[in-house]
C-alpha cells in the first residue's frame, strides 16, 4: 500500500556556507544592538581566530553585511569595519518607519509572545540564578542608568534582559528572549526619547532585581509583567499612528 503523501510536506534544507554563518552571528550583536553605532568590528585576523575560520571566509561575511547597510569599510590609518546600524536621522527613521508598517503583524505577535515569555523567564530566573548571573544583570542594570545616548540605553536595556534570560539555565527560554528582542528592538528604537520612559525603566529593573535576588518567583513574574506591559502599550500606540 502506497503511503498518503497528501498531509507530508517538508521544508527544503538550505545548506549554509562558514561565511553566512560567521555573517548571521555578527548580524545578530547588530540587531540586538549589543554593538553600538559606529563601533569598528575587530580586524580580520581577530575576527578569522575567534570563529576559527580563514580570512576570506571573514571578508566574505563583511561583504555581505555591507550589503544589507549594516556595516561599511573605512580606509586610512584610522580605518577598518563599522556598524552603521539605525540613526535617528531624517532618512534613518523615515526607512525605519516604513520596515515597522511592513512589519507590524510580526511586531505584534512578538509583543503578545513577550507578555507570556518574559514573565515566566523572570519566575524561572529567580530560582535558578547563580551570584555570578545576578552580577550580570547588576552590571547591566548600572551602565543603564549610566547610560549618556538613547542607543547607549537600548544597548544596556537589552543586556539586562538578555541577562535574566540567561539566569533560567534554559536554552530555550534564552533562545526565544533574544529571537523576540531581534524583532522589537527596531520599534523600541523608533520611540520617542524621553526622561519619563528611562526612570521609570529603572524603577521596573530595580523591582525586578530585588524580587531576583530574594528568590521571589511570584514577585519576579509580576514585576517584568508589569514592565513588558508598559512597553507592550508603547509600541502598540506607535504602531497604530503609522
Amino acid at each position: 500500500m502506497r503511503p498518503d503523501r497528501e498531509f507530508v510536506q517538508f521544508d527544503r534544507i538550505e545548506q549554509l556556507r562558514a561565511y553566512e554563518y560567521v555573517a548571521e552571528q555578527i548580524r545578530r550583536q547588530i540587531m540586538l544592538r549589543l554593538v553600538q553605532t559606529g563601533q569598528a568590528l575587530p580586524p580580520v585576523r581577530e575576527l578569522a581566530d575567534m570563529f576559527r575560520v580563514g580570512r576570506t571566509t571573514v571578508q566574505q561575511a563583511i561583504v555581505e553585511l555591507e550589503e544589507e547597510g549594516l556595516v561599511e569599510r573605512r580606509r586610512g590609518r584610522t580605518g577598518g569595519t563599522f556598524v552603521i546600524g539605525p540613526v535617528r536621522s531624517p532618512v534613518g527613521m523615515r526607512r525605519l518607519l516604513s520596515s515597522l508598517r511592513r512589519e507590524r503583524q510580526v511586531i505584534e505577535e512578538a509583543l503578545d509572545f513577550r507578555l507570556e515569555l518574559e514573565p515566566a523567564a523572570a519566575a524561572g530566573a529567580s530560582l535558578s540564578r547563580s551570584a555570578r548571573d545576578l552580577r550580570g544583570m547588576r552590571h547591566a542594570e548600572k551602565r543603564l542608568v549610566a547610560a549618556k545616548t538613547d542607543a547607549d540605553f537600548l544597548r544596556f536595556d537589552t543586556e539586562f534582559h538578555l541577562a535574566v534570560a540567561g539566569g533560567t539555565r534554559n536554552r530555550f527560554l534564552i533562545e526565544a528572549i533574544e529571537r523576540v528582542r531581534l524583532v522589537l528592538n527596531d520599534p523600541l528604537t523608533a520611540l520617542p526619547e524621553s526622561e519619563l520612559w528611562h526612570e521609570r525603566t529603572y524603577r521596573e529593573h530595580d523591582a525586578i532585581m530585588k524580587a531576583l535576588e530574594q528568590g521571589d518567583a511570584t514577585a519576579a513574574r509580576r514585576a517584568m509583567f508589569a514592565h513588558v506591559e508598559h512597553t507592550d502599550a508603547s509600541v502598540r500606540v506607535l504602531l497604530a499612528a503609522l
